[in-house]
């Protein structure tokens, strides 16, 4: 199997196209047309992770940190991320980020946190914008439903929880197929008038190149009507955070011992706790005190997330509780969450969780 299928996958799952734009994930290095020994699974890729993958015969790293963000200029091992890379490209290990496309899914970062949590009715607490599209297609009223459900298999027709959403509106096409024509309805240089029905569909961006050719294999026009248009609406299964609801309400010092023993940390850095009972839970994993508004919007009566600023803790005011819980511990569960789409997806080669500690920062 070539590391191109296992990335392909991957990208299915949390398209490229669901990054922040200060972001780099996607295959750093590497040939995609490599064939996998064994995959090791990380946070960060840094050199001890790289021989930890030699030692393992692992030629693939997926991480969850790319570790270049910005343009290297020059690669002479003079830090540790160029050690790295250096490293890596001798010993033919390709490396992989999943970083913000797997914080901004439904089931991706976040949601892994609020499992864990125990939380209940999860939404994404920031929900992406530009991310839908709005296709409408004109087809012979014989054809439209052989056209809708190939859409539909394509991935289309999805809003909230219903799946195979369309609008239809009936209407007279017309067209005058010219000389170069072989039209599959009409006859060339004929003036044709023919009853179609226009059929309206929501879909992501990212998978407008395969909608379009499957829907174009079905159709039976030689030239086929249609267009698309960018949306504003919000896409409710991307963005980041998460909030949810346990199940019953909890004195908020007890929860924040829940929270401290079920993240494995050493510290929980909060603000006062100005509720006394925890129902309603906002996370987010890595940095994420640009949602506090976002918490705060939805009536949430605390935030779980990492790299609070001194100052910013003040921003609370007292409507609700901030628990930064650290960086590394907020996202230690993702490689279990990789390691899971691999195993339940790919069975030819192995799949191996880092047993590196890469987490930076110490506590007394």
């Amino acid at each position: 199997m070539k590391i191109k299928e296992i990335t392909q996958f991957l990208e299915g799952i949390a398209p490229l196209n669901y990054q922040e734009s200060y972001d780099n994930s996607g295959l750093i290095v590497g040939d995609e047309n490599t064939q996998v020994t064994s995959v090791l699974i990380c946070l960060d890729s840094v050199e001890e992770v790289i021989e930890e993958a030699i030692s393992n015969d692992c030629n693939l790293i997926i991480a969850h940190h790319p570790i270049i963000f910005s343009g290297l200029k020059k690669l002479n091992g003079k830090n540790h991320i160029e050690r790295a890379i250096i490293k890596a490209i001798k010993n033919d290990i390709a490396i992989y980020a999943i970083h913000t496309n797997l914080d901004n899914i439904k089931g991706g970062v976040s949601s892994k946190i609020a499992d864990k949590l125990l939380l209940k009715n999860q939404q994404i607490l920031s929900p992406k914008r530009d991310l839908l599209r709005k296709l409408e297609v004109y087809v012979p009223k014989e054809n439209a439903e052989e056209v809708q459900n190939a859409l539909f298999s394509s991935g289309a027709g999805s809003v909230g929880d219903y799946k195979n959403c369309s609008f239809q509106s009936v209407g007279v096409g017309t067209f005058l197929p010219s000389e170069n024509t072989s039209p599959k309805v009409g006859e060339r240089g004929k003036q044709e008038k023919v009853e179609e029905i226009k059929i309206e569909v929501i879909f992501p961006k990212n998978i407008e190149k395969k909608l379009i050719l499957e829907m174009k294999e079905v159709h039976p026009y030689e030239e086929v009507a249609y267009q698309i248009y960018i949306l504003d609406n919000v896409f409710q299964d991307v963005g980041a955070g998460i909030i949810g609801e346990l199940e019953n309400e909890i004195d908020s010092s007890d929860f924040l011992e829940f929270v401290k023993n079920t993240m494995k940390t050493d510290c929980v850095r909060h603000t006062a706790l100005v509720k006394n009972k925890i129902k309603k839970v906002a996370v987010c994993g890595g940095s994420g005190s640009f949602l506090l508004n976002n918490a705060k919007g939805v009536g949430a009566d605390i935030f779980i997330t990492s790299d609070f600023k001194y100052h910013e803790f003040f921003t609370a005011e007292n409507d609700i509780i901030i628990a930064d819980i650290g960086h590394y511990e907020s996202e230690q569960f993702t490689k279990e969450l990789i390691y899971d789409l691999l195993i339940n997806n790919f069975s030819k080669f192995a799949v191996l969780l880092s047993k590196i500690n890469t987490n930076p920062i110490n506590y007394l």
